[in-house]
């Protein structure tokens, strides 16, 4: 979708995302375009192209059971959007961030945002991490028999 909320169907490489300005787009019709990041509101990966792709949902419910960072972003023009990002903070120093949305349901499996399109990124929690013992606490056990 771009910045005007305007669709443009396609198919890229999700693997330079973030990495390549402008993006490279194949249009269902074989033609292929190059559309600016700038110009970029979000892309949408979908199970297949239909009318309805944004998810209905734009916030959880509840706590999201998908391990990551659970963030909500605002873009520019004030709408904002939950969604779980991995919690690997070297991904989020690219030129955008992925998403899983909180519409599992949706034809949607995952959005790209790129970080033009942003004004403000809020991390509402950490979902899913293991806890660690801490080592100190372990080796100050002390012992119930001497052997």
């Amino acid at each position: 979708m771009l910045a005007d909320k305007k669709p443009l169907r396609g198919y890229l490489n999700p693997g330079r995302l973030g990495q390549a300005d402008p993006v490279d787009l194949l249009t269902p019709e074989g033609e292929h375009i190059e559309v600016p990041l700038a110009r970029v509101r979000s892309i949408y990966f979908v199970r297949e192209f239909s009318d309805e792709f944004e998810p209905e949902r734009k916030a959880f419910l509840s706590r999201p059971k998908l391990d990551g960072l659970w963030v909500k972003l605002r873009y520019n023009d004030g709408e904002t959007l939950e969604g779980v990002v991995p919690n690997d903070l070297l991904s989020l120093l690219d030129n955008g961030l992925q998403i899983t949305s909180p519409d599992l349901n949706s034809s949607t499996d995952r959005i790209f945002v790129p970080r033009a399109a942003l004004s403000e990124l809020t991390v509402l929690g950490v979902v899913g991490m293991a806890r660690r013992k801490p080592a100190a606490a372990a080796a100050s056990q002390p012992r119930l028999f001497n052997e």
